[in-house]
């Protein structure tokens, strides 16, 4: 059922551990919601909360159900009451459904299946990576993964992957019904001119390179690795400081052992204004991505867009998406301080150069055009300009 005075479709989009201190994922939603809404579509999001919501914003309507926080999770909440989402959802009758997230809400896939909606899944992380980084012995969460991966597959029409590296998990299995849809970059919010000399002396304080990292501080991402590639860095005799632009569970425990290693570490917790985290990304010499398990990276890619080079971690996708504007790094502090240092050896100019060079093959109008595909919508020429 088409949406209200519209000739488009309703997509709606389902997505768990969204919080209003999340990153790349809030920040894709916003703006693949916007583009829909920009190709004359009505998309509507249904995300966990404290207390129910329902409200119209420039991604379209976005509905919040109450949920409960995930035990160890920092926060993250999920959608869990099925018989309340269910019922929104044939209150809603979808044209389309878009779910972020293959495990509580697997169960819409077949919902959808019996409604007739064709349904796609967007795998945002991989299965074995986050269960690798938990804890979980490679062998056990290679198996788990797999598992988990091919019931997705027959839940869904689609299974959409925004990197080569991503998709590989699912090929592996045999699964067959998988698209590549990259992410994207705002690349004039996000600019080299940002750059701000003043800034870079604040945050500096009495230093001279300046270390980005800008992440969720939960054991996932491994924010401590930006920690042990500030002291070897610093060891070798190169005088940084590290900026550390996010918030989690991990917060407190980095901060003791900054305090304790006299590491000049400046926590600035979550940085809600997306302009001010900009500034931050282009004044930065250099951004840390130490995340063994991420697919994509949207941090690194805006600090990319700011003409910042990135070093990040070997065993996550990102080496796939910043190419020649950073180095791959093996999961250790020593690792990373050598590529660190190999980036600064490079001429300012031309590292930052090469950055704003890669990051300008990302944008989101190209991402939402290959998310809408993987709908199965047409697209009109020119229908996914998004005025501000």
């Amino acid at each position: 059922m088409n949406g209200p005075g519209r000739d488009g479709l309703r997509i709606v989009r389902l997505a768990n551990f969204v919080t209003p201190a999340s990153g790349g994922l809030r920040t894709a939603l916003d703006e693949l919601g916007r583009r829909y809404l920009a190709a004359g579509h009505e998309p509507v999001l249904i995300v966990p909360g404290a207390a129910p919501g329902d409200v119209y914003t420039g991604q379209g309507r976005v509905i919040t159900l109450p949920g409960p926080v995930l035990p160890g999770s920092g926060g993250y909440r999920v959608l869990v009451n099925r018989a309340w989402l269910r019922g929104l959802l044939e209150e809603l009758r979808p044209d389309r459904l878009e779910v972020s997230d293959r495990t509580t809400l697997r169960w819409t896939g077949e919902w959808a299946r019996r409604a007739r909606v064709p349904a796609v899944m967007v795998s945002h992380e991989t299965a074995d990576g986050v269960l690798r980084t938990w804890g979980v012995p490679p062998a056990a969460a290679g198996r788990a993964a797999d598992r988990l991966n091919t019931l997705s597959a027959h839940a869904y029409a689609r299974i959409v992957c925004t990197t080569e590296w991503a998709e590989r998990e699912f090929v592996r299995t045999g699964v067959r019904n998988v698209v590549r849809a990259p992410l994207g970059v705002d690349l004039e919010r996000f600019r080299p001119g940002l750059r701000s000399t003043a800034l870079r002396t604040r945050h500096l304080r009495g230093q001279d390179v300046l270390l980005l990292l800008g992440s969720r501080l939960s054991v996932e991402k491994r924010p401590g690795r930006a920690l042990d590639a500030l002291a070897a860095l610093r060891h070798t005799g190169v005088r940084a400081a590290l900026v550390v632009a996010g918030d989690g569970p991990l917060r407190a425990e980095l901060e003791r052992r900054a305090r304790a290693e006299r590491l000049p570490a400046e926590f600035l917790g979550h940085v809600r204004d997306r302009d001010r985290l900009a500034h931050l990304q282009a004044s930065a010499d250099l951004c840390l991505a130490p995340g063994p398990a991420e697919t994509f990276g949207l941090s690194a890619l805006e600090a990319l867009a700011c003409g910042t080079p990135v070093v990040a971690s070997a065993a996550s996708a990102l080496p796939e998406v910043i190419g020649p504007a950073g180095l791959a790094a093996a999961d250790t502090g020593r690792a990373f301080a050598a590529a660190l240092r190999e980036l600064l050896d490079r001429p300012e100019e031309e590292r930052r150069a090469t950055a704003r060079a890669r990051a300008a093959h990302f944008g989101w109008d190209r991402s939402a055009a290959a998310f809408l595909a993987a709908h199965d919508i047409p697209q009109r020429h020119g229908a996914l300009e998004v005025r501000p």
